[in-house]
């Protein structure tokens, strides 16, 4: 995760000073980061990762659910980290139930609405990886700008493609604003298992995670943590573990996914943004 920490550094040296919607950012814009999943899981180590975060909020995408009250049953918690967009006073009066999120992610990799149809963007893509690995059109986005409106929270992490070569299998992904300290250690973290979890079911070994890094910031409010977390050596990286059993994508649950040897420096507290 050194890379990780050297984007974080760049930001903070060389990023512009801006007014945003949320709160004012140092920011750069157009970076690129790449992790080998052969050099061990991408798990950020100067820092405590919410692990258990990531996997509920990951398994809930692939269920296709935009009900904050089921993330709640997966990580089993009274608040997640959707919470507060739930409970957004912009959003509240959108909603159409207690927890309801909208159109975001899940719902639009799970079912994509068309003017005459519905698409499971994710079940066609592994379909996909299996039959024509080749395919230049590996792709899912969450951006669709005709129900941006729709959502509490236009998606962040918006566009993925996979590649496949020589039986491995690497992902591509687009983030249009990127968090440096609280949101881009866990895209990371929830893209590589993504990653892993789709090589499993297409019977591929996971490569590469490629981030492309839009928008690139530090919130003003976060620069104390971050100036914190720079000096902390990283530690060597964990390992993943899934269930070899588990041959669908739909079938993995929260006891199926686990991280290994994981070690990591004390947590770092920053408020999110919303």
């Amino acid at each position: 995760m050194r890379q990780y920490l050297d984007v974080l550094k760049k930001v903070m040296d060389e990023g512009v000073d801006r007014e945003g919607r949320n709160g004012n950012t140092r920011s750069l814009f157009g970076l690129q980061m790449r992790f080998n999943m052969a050099d061990g899981f991408p798990a950020v180590t100067t820092k405590k990762l919410a692990w258990k975060a990531v996997k509920s909020e990951l398994l809930w995408f692939i269920e296709g659910s935009n009900d904050d009250n089921r993330l709640k049953e997966l990580n089993t918690s009274e608040r997640t980290i959707w919470t507060d967009n739930a409970e957004a006073p912009y959003w509240k009066a959108k909603a159409k139930f207690p927890g309801d999120l909208g159109r975001i992610y899940g719902v639009q990799w799970r079912a994509w609405r068309g003017p005459n149809k519905t698409v499971d963007q994710l079940a066609e893509v592994i379909e996909k990886i299996k039959t024509n690995p080749t395919d230049r059109r590996l792709i899912v986005t969450a951006w669709n700008p005709g129900e941006i409106d729709q959502m509490a929270l236009p998606p962040c992490h918006m566009f993925m493609q996979f590649f496949v070569a020589d039986g491995k299998l690497s992902l591509f992904m687009h983030q249009r604003s990127c968090d440096m300290f609280l949101g881009v250690p866990f895209n990371i973290a929830s893209y590589s298992l993504l990653l892993h979890m789709v090589a499993q079911v297409t019977n591929l070994t996971p490569h590469e995670f490629v981030h492309s890094l839009g928008d690139t910031h530090i919130y003003a409010d976060h620069f104390d943590a971050v100036k914190e977390q720079l000096t902390r050596e990283p530690l060597p990286l964990p390992t993943l573990k899934l269930n070899p059993n588990v041959k669908n994508i739909d079938d993995f649950t929260m006891e199926d996914i686990e991280l290994e040897n994981y070690q990591s420096h004390p947590p770092i507290k920053a408020k999110m943004a919303v």
